[in-house]
């Protein structure tokens, strides 16, 4: 089987494909040959050397992709070789076999071709979980979305509006602000130019985010807590601002907030895959009425994963990056 194998950490550079021996499913797993995989922030994390796989995940960067069932491992029910799937990985999306638990197996959801199915499992996961299992935004509540053109982003605004959320978001150029506001923003917030939580609580009267969802971290902390509402949930989700900071518990005490910080790749596999059957339920018929879509800025082919990489760490695509097999 063909993988992308990093020599050492470091830059895009370091990402090759090479021939490594074929994996094979133990019990309860599945062997997908894999169609198309996504790149996440994650997996520039890991080729850098700062976020390695969970123990017992595969070292092969990747945490989704799609294909089609190629061996079914003792006990797996529900599955037959040759069915189209998509799934969420802890590792090893980036090749061209991927081993998974049968739990975090997905069908691909109807309308979608085989390819785009690789850029959601991530995404849906990630945005399903926090900001509904987590954080438990409610229809006419006001969300924050940072980041709100990256792969995650685009996704939260689109399936928060459509269960009747209220989106804010922000981005650093007019083109990234207006394609948030096609997507389903109601307001589009300059970071470079305005201060959002002053934004925010313009355009709220006051009130402020019901639900912040943040991939920035440290950088942001006490801003987004200025941005909460009484009983706001800020929800962390990706460390690109940093990792220290101080909060002001005082601050947060007089708003009754919460501020949670989950990460998805390291939960245990019982969590992942009731995760993935909430997304099945609840996410899928989205996707496949059109409530919901999916937002691929570029496909390429796995040879060119530097390629991609350095696209991503440039910050001008909107959407995900597929590389396919």
């Amino acid at each position: 089987m063909r993988a992308v194998i990093a020599d050492g950490a470091g830059g895009p550079e370091v990402l090759g494909v090479q021939e490594v021996p074929d994996l094979e499913p133990g019990p309860g797993e599945l062997a997908i040959a894999v169609a198309a995989t996504a790149v996440n922030r994650a997996d520039l994390l890991q080729r850098q050397g700062f976020y390695p796989p969970p123990k017992g995940a595969s070292e092969v960067i990747g945490l989704e992709c799609s294909g089609t069932v190629a061996a079914l491992g003792e006990g797996v029910e529900g599955w037959a070789v040759g069915d189209e799937v998509c799934a969420l990985l802890a590792g090893g999306g980036y090749a061209s076999r991927v081993v998974v638990p049968a739990g975090q197996v997905m069908p691909v959801p109807d309308g979608l071709d085989l390819v785009t199915a690789a850029a959601v499992p991530e995404v849906a996961c990630t945005v399903w979980s926090n900001l509904f299992m987590v954080a438990g935004l409610r229809p006419d509540e006001n969300v924050l979305v940072h980041g709100g053109a990256g792969g995650i982003g685009t996704f939260a605004i689109q399936l928060a509006a459509a269960t009747g959320a209220r989106v804010l978001t922000t981005s650093g150029t007019a083109e990234k602000l207006a394609y948030c506001r096609e997507l389903g923003a109601s307001v589009a917030i300059d970071y470079r130019e305005e201060d959002f939580v002053e934004a925010v609580r313009a355009a709220t009267e006051g009130a402020g985010a019901d639900v912040v969802l943040d991939n920035m971290g440290a950088k942001y902390l006490a801003r987004n807590v200025d941005a909460l509402a009484p009983e706001g949930r800020l929800v962390i989700i990706g460390m690109q601002g940093g990792t220290k900071a101080e909060l002001d518990i005082a601050k947060l005490l007089g708003k009754r907030g919460a501020v949670i910080a989950t990460s998805l790749r390291s939960r245990p596999v019982e969590g992942k895959s009731a995760i993935c059957a909430s997304v099945v339920e609840h996410v899928w018929p989205l996707l496949a009425d059109g409530s919901v879509r999916v937002v691929v800025h570029d496909t390429m082919p796995l040879e060119d994963v530097a390629r991609a990489h350095a696209l991503m760490e440039s910050g001008e695509h909107s959407g995900k990056i597929v590389l396919t097999l």
